[in-house]
């Protein structure tokens, strides 16, 4: 939990500060939690564009922001993840088997092509579609960049949400989304396998080639992108990703739950085996 931004006592600094130097001092930035998210967001903006963030984007994602107390609330309620494999998985996985499965013959092609590119099966990158929103179907509601600013704002993780907020303004300057199309999670995930923008920037492909890297609504960019990241954290082509295997410990990159990893595995596998 990173506690509140202190401010320390300046005074023998300004005073030995004068005498080395005429420069005046900058400003101090504005602490999180400070109890004014309006000051706090103008010294986000400055910030932004010291960073290299184009006012244009900062405009289209910043302005008109405000706190969210619906996402606070969430990010304070979290409770421990509690479930075994067995209720979770066995909650979760037979009412997707199916649609799984007739995604993998319709999109049997491109994820075809996909595990050539990346090495990453079909089945693993549908699991992991079906299991985070239902093969696009949930991909949240939020509006990402307000979710965004108010938990860089709070103080519980700012410097992380930070830059995630950063990140969600690169990818407007990138031209991927508009502001007004980034909806998702409460913590800021977007897409239809729930990206953190830091994660969209590093990993996120055009795969269809139109120009656009869009986790959203493309589903040939929201596969490759997964396979995308799973190859990014050392998925091993043609090897075992049940646990023990050497990819597992990739699936618990993608998710630290160890209760999920399996889930994704077994899911997979049921996928693999079905008709």
């Amino acid at each position: 939990m990173t506690p509140t931004i202190s401010r320390l006592a300046l005074a023998a600094f300004a005073l030995s500060a004068s005498i080395l130097s005429a420069q005046p001092a900058p400003a101090a930035a504005v602490a999180c939690g400070s109890g004014n998210f309006d000051a706090w967001l103008a010294d986000f903006k400055t910030d932004a564009a010291a960073k290299g963030i184009s006012q244009q984007a900062i405009a289209a994602g910043l302005t008109g922001v405000t706190l969210d107390p619906t996402v606070l609330n969430r990010d304070r309620s979290q409770k421990v993840f509690t479930q075994s494999f067995e209720e979770f998985s066995g909650r979760m996985v037979p009412p997707r088997l199916q649609r799984g499965s007739n995604m993998m013959k319709q999109y049997g092609s491109v994820l075809s092509r996909i595990e050539q590119a990346y090495g990453v099966p079909s089945e693993v990158l549908v699991a992991i579609w079906g299991l985070e929103t239902d093969y696009g179907v949930n991909t949240g509601k939020f509006a990402t960049i307000r979710s965004l600013a108010t938990l860089a704002y709070d103080c519980r993780r700012s410097e992380q949400f930070r830059a995630e907020l950063l990140d969600a303004l690169r990818i407007v300057q990138r031209g991927d989304l508009a502001p007004a199309d980034m909806k998702g999670a409460w913590a800021g995930e977007l897409g239809q396998t729930q990206f953190m923008p830091s994660s969209w920037m590093k990993y996120a492909v055009d795969f269809d080639g139109n120009g656009k890297r869009d986790l959203l609504h493309n589903a040939p960019d929201v596969l490759a992108s997964t396979a995308n990241y799973l190859a990014g954290y050392g998925w091993q082509r043609g090897k075992d990703w049940q646990p023990g295997g050497p990819n597992f410990t990739v699936l618990q990159q993608w998710n630290k739950s160890e209760v999920y990893s399996k889930t994704v595995a077994s899911f997979a596998a049921q996928l693999a085996r079905a008709p």
